[in-house]
């Protein structure tokens, strides 16, 4: 069983900066990616950003170029840093971690960019 738990989230001003965390605990030893998610009111859930057990990333074409994915492997955490951020970045991210048979989703993290 995986548990996560997202942090880092507010409110922010366009052009502003945010990074968010999710902290990973339980068992780990199957995990072959993590990633984040977003969801805004009344849209499907997408995927932000991803990170391979062998380090590979991938990004949605939305945010390349203004967020980075990470993790910190002897922390079990992982880190999305949102750079130039825009309202239509507005939603709930969500981490995810993803073992051959299933997946894991923490409970979700508000981002709101508004002037």
């Amino acid at each position: 069983q995986v548990q996560l738990v997202e942090s880092g989230g507010g409110l922010v001003q366009p052009g502003g900066s945010l990074r968010l965390s999710c902290a990973a605990s339980g068992s780990l030893f199957s995990i072959n990616a993590m990633g984040w998610y977003r969801q805004a009111p009344g849209k499907q859930r997408e995927l932000v950003a991803d990170i391979t057990s062998g380090g590979s990333t991938n990004y949605a074409d939305s945010v390349k170029g203004r967020f980075t994915i990470s993790r910190d492997n002897a922390k079990n955490t992982m880190y999305l840093q949102m750079n130039s951020l825009k309202p239509e970045d507005t939603a709930v991210y969500y981490c995810n971690a993803r073992e051959v048979t299933k997946g894991y989703w923490g409970q979700g993290t508000q981002v709101s960019v508004s002037s």
